[in-house]
């Protein structure tokens, strides 16, 4: 058994998306969802999943707490779905190429610290780009500079708001994160 461990800062619904697409899964489950919010929406979804949720003060997430925390649910893969927070140089040593993360857009385009939901499209919108999509990517210790392991594409509409085109890139989102957690893990 493959155990994840899901960080996430928000609503959780990438969070949602892949605890639903393991549930059946006899080789890869979600054995918790960690957050730095303590009011965040994912602590509610896991909740009601049936999966742990814990949250975790930054001294924690940078300190021997989250240390404990993965070894004691037996973690083999961190998935970054919404995670506002930089990983620790020592959780990016002991699981080097077993960490990724989720990006919407196709990095290296509006990437890197504050590059984060609405933010992201308004930025593809303002540059006119004709495609956006997402990157899903192993992390380093530089912001959304790791390793890309897909891309997936959708069209720029002259129609588009920030928000429009955040609905598509969010539908990339919930198809091949879940798909590509497996294929890696599988």
């Amino acid at each position: 058994m493959k155990n994840i461990a899901i960080f996430a800062s928000g609503e959780g619904t990438n969070a949602e998306r892949i605890v639903r697409y393991f549930l059946e899964n006899s080789t890869i489950r979600v054995a918790i969802i960690i957050t730095n919010k303590p009011n965040a929406g994912v602590i509610k979804r896991a909740e009601s999943l049936g999966i742990h949720a814990l949250f975790l003060t930054k001294e924690e997430l940078q300190g021997e707490r989250i240390m404990e925390v993965l070894k004691e649910h037996d973690i083999d893969f961190i998935v970054l779905a919404g995670y506002l927070a930089k990983i620790s140089d020592e959780i990016l040593h002991i699981f080097p190429n077993h960490i990724i993360n989720i990006h919407p857009s196709l990095l290296p385009k509006y990437g890197g610290k504050g590059m984060y939901g609405l933010k992201v499209h308004q930025a593809v919108l303002d540059a006119k780009d004709k495609e956006s999509g997402i990157t899903i990517h192993y992390i380093n210790s530089e912001y959304d500079k790791g390793e890309v392991i897909v891309q997936e594409k959708c069209e720029v509409l002259d129609s588009d708001t920030a928000e429009s085109l955040a609905e598509r890139v969010h539908k990339l989102e919930y198809k091949y994160f879940p798909e590509t957690i497996e294929k890696l893990l599988s």
